[in-house]
This record gives C-alpha cells, structure tokens and sequence, in this order.
C-alpha cells in the first residue's frame, strides 16, 4: 500500500466530496480491469481461521466490514475487498436516481477525526445498481444492500418505495437494510416508528427470502431504540445495525447546520445505543455495530459487547486505507491474549 501518511496532505486540500471521487477512481480500477485475487492483493485480506464465522448462510472471513454511503453505487466492491474488508454493504439506493442535495454536502472536522454529511441518497438508482450487482453477484465476499425512499416519495407512499426495492434486489445480495434513520432525507426518521415497521416487514418476508435488517439512528432515547428494535425483530427483522450518524451537533466545535456527523465522535454515542440493544437481543438476532470504530480495541469492544460484526467508514478517511489490515491483524492478538480460538466465542462475552 502506499504511505497514506504522505498522500492525506494533498487529498485534504481537496473539497471532502472531490477526495472521495479520486478513492472511488481508484478503488473502481480492479473492477474495470479485472484484476484477480492473486497473492500480493490477498496480504490485505485478513483471512485466519479465528475471525472466522458463518452468517446468514455465507462465510465472512473477517468481522470488520464498510457501511453504506462509500460504495453508493456497487463500483468498488473488487477494490473494498482487496482493502481487507470482510463484507460490503453498498447503497444507500433509492428506486428511481437522485442527485442528492446542494454542494458542498460533506465537511471535515480535522481536530476531532469526524465527517459531517448531508448528502442525500444521491445513486444512480435501483435499475443501474441492479445492472451493476448482475455482473458481480456472488462475490468472494457478502454484499449487503442498503434501501433508501426517494426524497419526492410522500411518507405515505414510503412503503412502495421498500417494497419496489427489495423485489428488484431479491437474490443478489446476501442481506438488505432497511435505512429509514438518514437525517438527510426529509421525514425519513419518523418511519422509525411500530405501525411502519410492522407493515414493512409484513410485505417484504413476502417477497424475499433474503435476510433484512433494520439501521436505526443514534439520536432516539435508548428505551424507545430498545423497545423499537426488539419490536423489528418480533416482526420479522434478522438484524439491527446501529447506529446511522448523528444530529448532535454539540459534538464538533465548528458544525455545520446540515447533515450528520460521523467518525470520533460518535463513538460513545453509538455504542452507549448498541450496547443497551444488545443487553436485550445478543443471542437473539445479529448484530452489526457501526459508529466511530477506528481501532482494534474499540472494534474488539463492540464484539464482547454482542457485535457479531462491525462496520467502518469515516476512520479511514482520517487513518488511511491500511487501518482495516491492523485491526484484523490485531483482533487475532486480542483473540490470542483472552484464551479464544475464534471470534465466535468472543462476541457477547461481556454478556455472559
């Protein structure tokens, strides 16, 4: 890999958005060119028999995967892996393509390691990715697929929007998430609410055998997010992921009035959500923990705590792409050091 350290100066000098086109030019190339998975690339990806494990019927190699709003669109899913990743979730897609909202919509906050968006589910919508995932599908590694509504969506009509997704993805993905906890999408986050749910997954256990998950955000009091997932999962949820980024703008010293906030300062956040969730549901449905990660130790914490995955994302932009390779090498110390031989026996071992 080259010296992140030598290259952050210059992509910093570009406007965030413009930095994440150049990775995503770079990260398409193995796509385009068909790069194989030969020897050289495969000293990224973390493969050890203890970070093992099986889920939803396919193999993940490795606990530490990207969340959705990298690879919007399924361009890089080639590259993600060569970058150590055990999974990718792409998306968030919508049905028909949208551009997102206004430039600028993505803002660096350096001294605290952060990321704050707002951009607004911008994809090329459902037939394109569709096309794309045709091509790719099944992939060495699981692919998650994240579902957004259309911002011209009415509330009431949400549902149509889910549905229409879920039918045009059935069968080439390995799971999907239900985003309805984005800030960047007017009215998205009151869907978080039981009568939406329950008719959500009533429709859509109808029309996929494929696994569903439900994203929620962090900014919900932790009893109406335990009460709200547990729920999901009566009704028919394999999984919660959590959390979305957060709206709590007293985190950064300098916030825009836009958008959501990831990387560092989510940290507490997320896991202080998580950890609650995952005191009612560990053992009972997967769990995926995303939020502020950037370590081996804090990826190591979300595990013991009832994570059966992790998800990283605005850590890499602040720790470089090399950080997914350190945290596997080291959660195999961490393994190592507490007597377990594969990470199956680690996760919810802080609940046991």
């Amino acid at each position: 890999m080259l010296n992140y350290d030598f290259i952050k100066p210059y992509l910093f000098k570009l406007q965030p958005e413009n930095a994440h086109h150049v990775a995503e030019c770079v990260l398409r190339l193995p796509n385009i060119c068909q790069i194989p998975f030969n020897p050289f690339l495969e000293s990224h990806f973390i493969t050890d028999d203890s970070l093992k494990q099986k889920i939803f019927e396919r193999t993940f190699y490795n606990p530490v995967g990207l969340g959705a709003g990298f690879d919007k669109n399924a361009t890089m899913i080639r590259g993600i892996q060569i970058l150590g990743f055990g999974f990718t979730e792409i998306g968030t897609v919508t049905p028909k393509p949208q551009a997102g909202n206004p430039k600028p919509r993505m803002f660096r906050h350096v001294e605290e390691q952060s990321i704050q968006n707002a951009m607004g589910f911008n994809n090329d919508g459902a037939y394109k990715v569709v096309k794309r995932l045709k091509k790719r599908y099944p992939f060495t590694t699981p692919i998650g697929v994240n579902i957004g509504k259309n911002k011209i969506t009415p509330e009431k009509e949400a549902i149509n929007d889910y549905t229409h997704l879920i039918k045009s993805f059935d069968g080439l993905g390995d799971y999907f998430v239900i985003n309805i906890s984005s800030p960047n999408t007017p009215g998205l986050r009151d869907l978080q609410n039981e009568e939406f749910i329950t008719k959500l997954f009533s429709e859509a256990k109808k029309l996929t055998n494929m696994p569903i998950l439900l994203k929620i955000a962090p900014d919900m009091e932790v009893e109406d997010a335990v009460a709200l997932t547990k729920m999901a999962v009566e009704k028919g949820a394999d999984g919660i992921i959590a959390t979305n980024t957060t709206i709590d703008y007293s985190l950064v010293k300098h916030p825009k009035s836009i958008g959501g906030l990831s990387g560092a300062v989510l940290k507490e956040k997320s896991f202080k959500i998580f950890d609650a969730i995952a005191k009612e549901l560990y053992g009972k449905t997967v769990l995926i923990s995303v939020g502020g990660i950037d370590s081996a130790q804090e990826a190591y914490r979300r595990i013991k705590a009832g994570a059966n995955l992790v998800q990283i994302l605005s850590g890499m932009v602040f720790h470089g792409p090399d950080m997914i390779m350190n945290i596997n090498k080291e959660l195999i110390e961490l393994l190592k050091a507490d007597g377990f031989k594969n990470i199956t026996e680690a996760i919810g071992s802080d609940r046991k």
